[in-house]
């Protein structure tokens, strides 16, 4: 179902606000918050908004990078650390708190987050998270020491890497049982769910972090680029691209999503069938997996009690399937637990952390280069002082500022910020660069400049987009999200081991 608003939002959101920053930033040769000041005094503000959102997502997102060279360093052990229980002090036995859990949720929250049971209680500084986040930075800052020329260099790994792994990814994953059953989820939509404003948000947001759009970096980045350069070309080509690897990527992830869920239905099942045989004494492989539903049906209409008795598990592939997490969940909970039951577990969860990385860091120069220069535009800095310098300032501050997410709370701040930070903002100043240039620079002055850089006018789709459609669409799904906000009391899920 994420699919079809994906598309739409693509199609209507994505492609014209991508065309648009290209566009502006190739024209007047400056950052987002130049850009802006120069269109309109009024509008200095969505520069500065754009900056610190790629900041405060910066902070964030390098967390995630400081989270998977944890779990990286950790793939190398045989068995993988988080495929079964550690022992409990005595050693007696295993840990209390990882058996009323499963191996990789205790991997996941204890051993790496050290969560504390809500985000009032911060805890204390995570050492081994410190150290991580302190190496995930120094990376960041060793691509970006030259600017734009050694960025440059290191987004050719970056880019092209994660399309080797996510091919030997899917020629694994296609083999595994219940791949079908992954990609017919993906590919059948629930329409339900279509009148969710939540999702068509997730599909905005999620549209906005792979272009990233909004965010000041492609301004930024369009400012290097020739006078004469053919940004619209760019534009479909970067936007088809990026949504391709994007539903590219989505098949083997869900391909090993099925493979999860299939593995787990099938668990389910033996627990049943292992219940049934002892308690009716009945002779070994007499009910197996594929004959359980008739014997289960059997069963229960000669002995319905009895049946009712022995309290078995409810096993719904669908209800596996829809358990499937996102976000943090999905790539250190279910891919990290996919992975243990997969042969060569080790190998699988190395290449799909470096891929993770890999990813990750792509993502981080956009941020990087939307803060650093509007830092430029807005002279700051004096001139004297050597970019690599700069460029050092931002990432200790940006290093210092992460600091709250090792903490023991830290999980629950990232989620704020994920759930808060990179989505309404973003909806709010892409309005806003669209109205701007649209409506104070003037379509007839924008359509003048693209003539002058491309040759040729923007069609009537273009135009059609940015005087109507993507404002109409981001203000309708803006409205939508805040009502559907304001009706409902913020909640967020917690790690307390009291309650397991």
């Amino acid at each position: 179902a994420f699919l079809i608003p994906y598309l739409i939002a693509l199609v209507f959101e994505g492609l014209p606000l991508l065309y648009l920053e290209l566009a502006i930033g190739q024209r007047l040769r400056m950052g987002s918050i130049g850009v802006w000041n120069s269109i309109s005094p009024l509008l200095g503000g969505v520069g500065i908004a754009s900056m610190l959102v790629s900041f405060l997502v910066g902070i964030f997102y390098n967390t995630i990078l400081a989270w998977v060279l944890w779990y990286f360093f950790h793939s190398f052990q045989n068995p993988l650390p988080w495929s079964q229980c550690p022992l409990n002090d005595n050693h007696t036995g295993y840990n209390v708190e990882c058996e009323k859990s499963t191996p990789v949720n205790y991997f996941w929250y204890r051993e790496t987050l050290n969560i504390t049971p809500d985000i009032e209680t911060s805890g204390s500084l995570q050492w081994w998270l410190v150290i991580c986040l302190a190496s995930a930075w120094c990376v960041v800052y060793i691509c970006f020491i030259k600017g734009i020329e050694s960025m440059g260099k290191a987004v050719y790994v970056t880019a092209t890497f994660p399309y080797l792994v996510l091919t030997i990814f899917l020629i694994r994953a296609l083999t595994l049982p219940g791949a079908t059953d992954g990609l017919v989820y993906l590919f059948t939509p629930d329409w339900e769910i279509l009148k969710n404003p939540q999702v068509w948000l997730d599909a905005s947001t999620q549209i906005f972090f792979s272009l990233s759009v909004a965010f000041g970096g492609l301004i930024a980045f369009s400012s290097y680029n020739e006078e004469r350069n053919n940004c619209e070309r760019d534009a479909v080509i970067v936007g088809v691209i990026n949504s391709a690897t994007s539903l590219y990527a989505s098949i083997p992830i869900f391909s090993i999503l099925g493979f999860k869920a299939n593995s787990a239905y099938t668990s389910c099942l033996k627990e049943n069938i292992l219940a049934l045989t002892n308690h009716f004494e009945l002779a070994d492989q007499s009910i197996t997996v594929e004959n359980y539903d008739g014997w289960f049906e059997y069963l229960n209409r000669t002995s319905p009690e009895e049946v009712t008795s022995l309290n078995l598990r409810l096993c719904d592939l669908q209800t596996f399937l829809d358990q499937s997490a996102s976000g943090t969940g999905l790539a250190f909970i279910v891919f990290t637990e996919a992975v243990i039951e997969m042969p060569g577990s080790q190998v699988w969860a190395i290449l799909f952390f470096i891929m993770l990385f890999s990813l990750g860091l792509s993502s981080m120069f956009g941020n990087i280069e939307g803060v650093l220069t509007p830092i430029n535009d807005l002279k700051l800095v004096p001139n004297w002082i050597p970019k690599e310098v700069v460029t050092a300032i931002i990432c200790l501050i940006a290093f210092l500022t992460a600091l709250i997410f090792t903490l023991g709370s830290g999980n629950y701040w990232v989620e704020v910020f994920n759930s808060y930070v990179g989505s309404v903002p973003l909806l709010i100043i892409a309005f806003f660069e669209i109205t701007g240039v649209i409506y104070v620079y003037g379509m007839k002055n924008f359509s003048e400049d693209i003539y002058f850089m491309t040759g040729s006018k923007p069609n009537i789709f273009w135009k059609a987009c940015w005087m109507v459609i993507s404002p109409l669409m981001l203000m309708v799904v803006l409205i939508a999200y805040l009502i559907i906000q304001a009706q409902e009391h913020p909640t967020y899920h917690t790690w307390n081991p009291a309650y397991v």
